[in-house]
């Protein structure tokens, strides 16, 4: 067994492969360190594909609360942040399954203090704009949603894309294109 060690701080240099091995020796400091270094990556993906904040946060929380308990089970065979993309993409679309998802107005971002009261014409516009992004994410099959936030959001490869959605590269290819031509569609009046 691999001694029990703390990382000081948090953001410790150590890989993800070698905190995943001692997470799943029961290093807990080990796991909080993979938990801090990929949970706003996972939570972006989430918000993203549930169009809600507070479900986003629901379901990283019980991929991490899987990812715990099958850590023992993981082989390695793809990166930790590809296998926890997965288990995130996996729960994010069985809670897609159980209920249409809510459109939050929580999603878009505020504007920074200073944008707000320098351009509030501007600010205006961009928080529509994303809000009519977000009507158009909810609108595309789930499939096709996930391939388009892993591509243009996490900016992950297609051969990881596959991996993550358990396709192939050729349906990954084909999701975005669909997804893309629907972006661009619905988005077309804010060119």
């Amino acid at each position: 067994m691999i001694e029990r060690t703390a990382c000081p701080r948090l953001g410790c240099d150590l890989p993800d492969r070698l905190l995943a091995v001692r997470a799943a020796e029961g290093d807990e400091d080990s796991y909080a360190v993979l938990v801090q270094r990929h949970s706003r990556s996972l939570l972006t993906l989430a918000r993203c594909i549930l169009g809600n904040p507070q479900d986003a946060e629901e379901a990283v929380q019980d991929a991490f609360v899987s990812a715990w308990r099958h850590l023992p089970e993981y082989r390695h065979r793809a990166e930790f942040h590809t296998w926890m993309y997965r288990i995130t993409v996996n729960r994010c679309q069985t809670m897609c399954h159980r209920r249409p998802p809510p459109l939050s107005l929580d999603t878009v971002a505020e504007p920074a203090a200073g944008d707000a009261w320098s351009q509030p014409a501007r600010t205006a516009e961009q928080d529509a704009a994303m809000a009519a992004l977000f009507r158009a994410l909810a609108e595309l099959d789930t499939g096709q949603r996930v391939c388009w936030i892993l591509r243009e959001v996490q900016g992950l490869p297609y051969k990881e894309i596959a991996h993550v959605t358990r396709t192939d590269e050729q349906t990954v290819r084909g999701r975005l294109f669909r997804a893309r031509r629907s972006l661009q569609e619905a988005m077309g009046s804010w060119r």
